[in-house]
C-alpha cells in the first residue's frame, strides 16, 4: 500500500505510541518559551511548533471524522518521533533541546 492510500487504521497504532502527550499536555507544552526555543523556523514559527498545534487538533478529533491530510500529517509524526527517538542525548535529557523538539511533536520521552 503505497503512503497515499493509506487509512487511519495504517497509522492509528504508530500514532498512539509515537503522541504520548495528551491534547492539554501538548496544549500547555506550546505556550512555554522552551516550546518556542527549538527547531527550524519558517515566518517566526517552527515546524515542531507548527506541528503541535495540529496534533493538538488531531487528537481532538474522532478517529472516523479524520481526513486524508489528518492521516498525512499522523505518518508525518510517527517518522519524526520514530526518528529522532533513536537519536537522543546521553546526559540531560529533561533539559535538552531534543527533548524539547519531540515535545513540540507530542512526544515526552521522560514519559
Amino acid at each position: 500500500m503505497t503512503k497515499k492510500n493509506e487509512t487511519v487504521d495504517d497509522v492509528w497504532d504508530d500514532w498512539k505510541d509515537a503522541v504520548n502527550m495528551t491534547r492539554k499536555e501538548l496544549e500547555d507544552w506550546l505556550t512555554t518559551d522552551e516550546s518556542r526555543s527549538v527547531g527550524d523556523s519558517k515566518d517566526g514559527e517552527s515546524t515542531g511548533h507548527e506541528m503541535g498545534r495540529r496534533i493538538t487538533s488531531i487528537l481532538d478529533t474522532k478517529k472516523s471524522d479524520l481526513t486524508d491530510d489528518d492521516v498525512a500529517a499522523m505518518r508525518k509524526v510517527v517518522g519524526y518521533v520514530h526518528r529522532h527517538r533513536a537519536q537522543g542525548p546521553s546526559k540531560d535529557v529533561e533539559h535538552s533541546r531534543w527533548r524539547y523538539s519531540l515535545m513540540n511533536w507530542g512526544n515526552d520521552p521522560m514519559k
